[in-house]
């Protein structure tokens, strides 16, 4: 795909000049009269930002915050350009794979000094906390905890005659029930599920479910190819049940939740984020339900864990950091950004604030607060640190899986291609 060779190119290069700028942190004690916020996400969560935006603007209006936002595809590539440019946005919503590598290179402030001060976040309990930390250094702050999720269309499912997902379904008879949803289609081009071979949060759960992990804890790649081999098997053999999207149904989804096929009515269950349930709910006209992944052995680990859904950081070298971090604790820690936000990035960190929260939730939001609590139980630790060029395997990935959906290349090649090329971006890191 020249596209996602394109993107690699420019996220590759745009990380590579972060080690060459000299990336000085402006004066802590700064001021600026306008911040500039880029986020990643759909039409729902920029249409809560902005509220949430001009809500702060009634506190603070003598600030302005400009946003703006892009698909995750996009998303990347746009920030890496801009900070290697030096025109980095004050706020950067933030990722888990990839905030090591910026904190390391020196893109973003840390924000110790503001616990307990500007930022109100310590009944975010610890591993929350940390979960922002790269080498002892807070670089980020939790906006809220999730886990991977099936979403999925439950009267399609139920209506086709095939046992719908379920905690403690087995992969095994998940493929055996989207056979049979997809056998009882109801309409032509439909089938029981997106293609989630080439998405690297799912990969990372069946991974974890067999022992296995996407990173070592010293920045090695945690899997071999004949894990991989076998992935891909698991969903050439979706594809060929008919139970899967075939790859150029697939091909169209840029990892986001507006083109996904189960919204766009290609299929009745996807793979994604807990987070993103309110997202997909808005744009799915049938009522969705919500479950884990399916499981490799009906007594094995269920692969999640909770998780940052996304972090918030402040540029170093921002004019306004002091600005910045009064809006990112509106956003945690008081309860009118709360309410605005509501669950759309993820259940909040702070107790008080999910609490507070719990009574006004709608009932999608409640139901993926509910499936958080329901897999809590059972959830491991947060697997090693992402090392520097993680933030590259997601492509590498993706564009594995579509030559083999096309038929370009076996899952065997495939799976040794997989753990060859994501070597190589690692090392070159």
């Amino acid at each position: 795909m020249p596209m996602m060779l394109h993107r690699r190119g420019v996220l590759s290069a745009g990380l590579a000049a972060l080690s060459l700028a000299t990336l000085g942190g402006g004066s802590a004690q700064a001021q600026a009269a306008r911040l500039r916020m880029l986020w990643w996400g759909s039409q729902e969560r920029a249409d809560r930002t902005n509220k949430a935006i001009a809500a702060y603007k009634q506190v603070k209006p003598d600030l302005d915050i400009a946003g703006e936002f892009a698909g995750w595809s996009d998303y990347w590539p746009r920030l890496a350009t801009q900070v290697a440019g030096r025109n980095a946005p004050d706020l950067i919503q933030m990722d888990y794979r990839y905030i090591f590598e910026y904190g390391r290179r020196g893109a973003l402030a840390p924000l110790d000094e503001y616990i307990g001060k500007g930022l109100k976040i310590e009944d975010f309990g610890k591993m929350n906390i940390d979960s922002g930390r790269v080498d002892g250094n807070l670089y980020g702050i939790n906006l809220g905890v999730n886990s991977s999720a099936v979403f999925f269309d439950k009267a399609a499912w139920e209506k086709s005659g095939a046992t719908p997902p379920a905690i403690g379904q087995t992969w095994e008879e998940f493929a055996e029930n989207a056979a049979k949803l997809s056998k009882n289609k109801p309409k032509p081009g439909y089938y029981a599920t997106a293609d989630a071979s080439g998405v690297e949060p799912s990969f990372e759960n069946w991974l974890r479910q067999n022992g296995k992990s996407l990173y070592t804890q010293d920045g090695g790649i945690g899997f071999d190819p004949a894990d991989a081999t076998k992935w891909f098997t698991l969903w050439a053999d979706l594809r060929k049940s008919g139970a899967c999207v075939p790859a150029d149904v697939q091909a169209l989804d840029q990892l986001n939740i507006e083109t996904n096929p189960l919204t766009t009515g290609k299929a009745a269950t996807a793979f994604a984020h807990s987070n993103q349930f309110v997202g997909y709910q808005k744009l799915n006209k049938s009522r969705l339900a919500i479950s884990s992944y399916p499981k490799s052995t009906k007594d094995g680990p269920s692969g999640h864990y909770l998780k940052p859904s996304m972090l918030i950081s402040v540029a170093n070298g921002s004019a306004g950091i002091e600005q910045a971090v009064g809006f990112i604790n509106f956003l945690v820690a008081e309860p009118q950004g709360i309410d605005i936000l509501g669950v759309e990035r993820g259940v909040p960190a702070s107790e008080s604030m999910r609490s507070q929260l719990s009574s006004k939730l709608d009932e999608v939001s409640k139901t993926m607060v509910d499936y958080i609590a329901e897999i809590t139980p059972g959830v491991g630790d947060l697997p090693p640190a992402p090392p520097p060029g993680a933030g590259e395997f997601a492509f590498v990935l993706k564009r594995t899986a579509e030559e083999i959906g096309f038929g370009k290349i076996t899952p065997e090649e495939g799976g040794d291609r997989l753990v060859k090329e994501s070597e190589t971006v690692i090392k070159r890191k």
